[in-house]
């Protein structure tokens, strides 16, 4: 199968990150099937577009008027419907592997050989999911990064049995739907994305257990300093720039001192056990009490919005 060959998409799940997942490819021209197992689902998945396509209109960033684009989107609760005749097939469902195997074995049967079968998860092997499929050759993951509709990267990684043909399809579908998309050469626990965040986050909980700095202080560090720098040029080009026999000086010596337990981390599991979440309970190692979350995800989505655009406007030129 070719690119060009890809007409219509399915996309099953109108979640949190299947809703942003359906409106990309309906934003690029796309028919997409959006599939969710229950009505209040696909109703909800629809008010989230709705309101994505307001915000983008507002922003400057559509082409054409939004009912044009949710015309392109057809909700069922039927994922044999869903699935027939269909050339690429999404999944964001629920983080659990045996389900998703269990959806995937019922997806296999209603599609056509050639169909392309790419699941959303943020860090199940792809390889244990395609073990169950009668084709494992052509599943692979596509790793968009929350809020979809604003993060421009997808991680595309390969199973063991994922050909190479899929990786190289799914990559420049990604790329032509105006995703930023990285193939990896292999698969890893995690794949990159998380595996960085989680060394970062397992340092930043142990210089604040530690008492070497508050949570604020050590968010504002990397909001005015790493964040900065890495958006702009990443950290192994950093340490091009920076020197590499600098940073081989200084990781003599730190590696050493840095966190590197390997077990749950004892700060999160206490915060958990207390009840504090995060935003959800109003209460991590920030106060989120009252509209404080809605604000920083607000402001948040703003300035990736205004980067979205900005994105835009260089692709454009």
């Amino acid at each position: 199968m070719k690119l060009t060959d890809i007409k219509t998409i399915t996309n099953v799940g109108a979640g949190t990150m299947g809703h942003a997942t359906a409106l990309q490819f309906a934003l690029a021209g796309y028919p997409v099937r959006l599939y969710d197992h229950s009505q209040a689902g696909l109703q909800h998945g629809q008010a989230a577009i709705a309101h994505d396509l307001k915000t983008f209109q507002g922003a400057g960033l559509l082409n054409e008027e939004p009912e044009a684009i949710l015309s392109r989107i057809t909700l069922t609760t039927d994922l044999a419907a869903a699935c027939r005749d269909t050339d690429f097939v999404i999944e964001s469902i629920v983080e659990d592997q045996q389900v998703k195997q269990a959806v995937w074995q019922e997806i296999e049967d209603q599609v056509g050989p050639e169909t392309v079968l790419a699941t959303n998860t943020s860090g199940l092997s792809p390889t244990a999911l395609q073990s169950v499929l009668a084709h494992p050759e052509r599943f692979v993951v596509a790793h968009f990064w929350n809020p979809a509709q604003l993060m421009p990267l997808v991680e595309v990684v390969p199973g063991k049995d994922t050909s190479r043909a899929t990786v190289d399809l799914t990559v420049a579908l990604m790329n032509k739907i105006g995703k930023h998309a990285v193939p990896l050469k292999k698969e890893a626990l995690g794949f990159v994305g998380n595996r960085i965040q989680l060394a970062v986050l397992r340092e930043a909980f142990h210089i604040v257990d530690e008492g070497i700095a508050s949570p604020e202080a050590v968010d504002d560090i990397i909001k005015y300093s790493l964040g900065r720098r890495w958006n702009l040029v990443g950290p192994i080009a950093s340490a091009d720039l920076g020197g590499l026999d600098v940073f081989k000086n200084i990781s003599s010596y730190l590696y050493a001192d840095l966190a590197n337990s390997t077990g749950t981390d004892p700060t999160l599991a206490k915060l958990v056990d207390h009840g504090k979440l995060g935003i959800k309970s109003g209460q991590g190692f920030y106060d989120w009490q009252g509209d404080a979350g809605q604000r920083v995800v607000t402001d948040r989505d703003r300035e990736l919005l205004a980067q979205l655009k900005h994105d835009h406007e260089e692709g454009e030129h």
